[in-house]
């Protein structure tokens, strides 16, 4: 469902009066819904720090995701945006969006669905497009996640980034998204640092991330039992592993499936059983890689060195990039209760025969 906002455009903007957020809260009866791990901000001074991490939005073109009862949203227009699109999923909170959408004629633009499936790539203007090499484009995704949402959107953007497609075919376009201030912390942790994680690397190695600041949980209604972190993205000109993002992905988890053992133990899982510790070596070699390093203590040009050698070794063995370490693992518990199935069996067939 797609409502546009009324034709036309004002010369200077200014927001006309409105009701304050609490009374729009009140106005349509919205109630922060835990299943949906939902909490407002209503503090409009915090919004507009969040707003002014983005940088210079004057004219900008802007995706806000989960704007709710539009806290952030008044902040982004205040800020002079040329186009807003809001992506929301509740439709608890369209009529009050509909409000904000009427006090800035035809700026806003609001879609009623879900950020997971929502098509980005026909999001913004085909002229705004620049190539990747270029400045970022005059392009901005902003938004205050619900925890539920926020670690697997980032993981399928980084995968667009990647591959330069969803929000990224228009360039490298810049996010500013809010976390559980954890997850904030591991997005930016350094090497030897025990915040260091798969989100650590996986964001790293495609853009810059930058934490800009910390809101704390009561500042947000209602009051979460964390802190929140605001992140800044811009993605890199070239990424720091120059291999397709699935294979990547699948390294850096194994290497992680195991963290507070030698990255040795967790390499292994990439492997078959037969054959196991032979490849494993192979490829610690290969990657120049010390096997008794801690997963959180590998830095960005050894996992990089881990991902390039598993990779000159799926290219010699095309099946080995399909193996399925956990699928081993439930066959082999599987074959194993089928024999002890047929030992019992046995057993209870020879007693009978006594």
């Amino acid at each position: 469902l797609c409502l546009m906002a009324a034709p036309g455009k004002v010369a200077a903007f200014r927001l006309p009066p409105l009701p304050t957020l609490g009374e729009i809260i009140k106005l349509f009866r919205l109630k922060a819904l835990k299943q949906l791990s939902q909490n407002f901000l209503l503090d409009l001074r915090l919004t507009d720090k969040i707003v002014k991490q983005a940088g210079e939005l004057k004219n900008a073109h802007v995706c806000e995701v989960g704007p709710g009862p539009g806290g952030i949203t008044r902040s982004i227009l205040s800020a002079g945006v040329e186009q807003l699109l809001l992506i929301e999923k509740d439709a608890r909170f369209i009529p009050g969006l509909q409000m904000l959408s009427e006090a800035a004629p035809g700026k806003v633009h609001i879609v009623h669905g879900d950020i997971l499936t929502y098509k980005m790539e026909k999001a913004f203007p085909k002229y705004l497009k620049k190539n990747w090499e270029d400045e970022p484009p005059n392009i901005h995704i902003i938004g205050n996640l619900p925890f539920s949402v926020s670690t697997p959107l980032i993981i399928k953007w980084l995968g667009n980034v990647s591959k330069r497609d969803g929000p990224f075919v228009y360039g490298r376009t810049q996010m500013t998204l809010t976390f559980q201030k954890e997850v904030g912390e591991r997005l930016t942790a350094n090497p030897g640092s025990k915040q260091r994680s798969r989100l650590s690397i996986m964001a790293q190695h495609l853009c810059t991330v930058e934490n800009c600041f910390v809101i704390p949980g009561q500042a947000f209604v209602p009051k979460p039992e964390v802190d929140v972190a605001v992140v800044h993205f811009t993605p890199l000109v070239q990424p720091k592993i120059q291999q397709p993002f699935e294979l990547v992905e699948k390294v850096v988890q194994s290497v992680f499936q195991f963290r507070r053992k030698y990255c040795f133990r967790g390499i292994e899982t990439l492997f078959p059983e037969n054959g196991r510790l032979k490849r494993t070596e192979q490829l610690m070699m290969t990657a120049n890689v010390d096997p008794t390093l801690r997963p959180f203590q590998l830095s960005m040009s050894q996992f990089r060195n881990l991902c390039n050698a598993y990779r000159k070794m799926c290219d010699e063995d095309p099946s080995l990039f399909m193996f399925n370490y956990r699928e081993e693992l439930r066959q082999n518990k599987m074959t194993r209760s089928l024999l002890e199935s047929t030992g019992q069996t046995e057993q209870t067939e020879e007693e009978n025969q006594l």
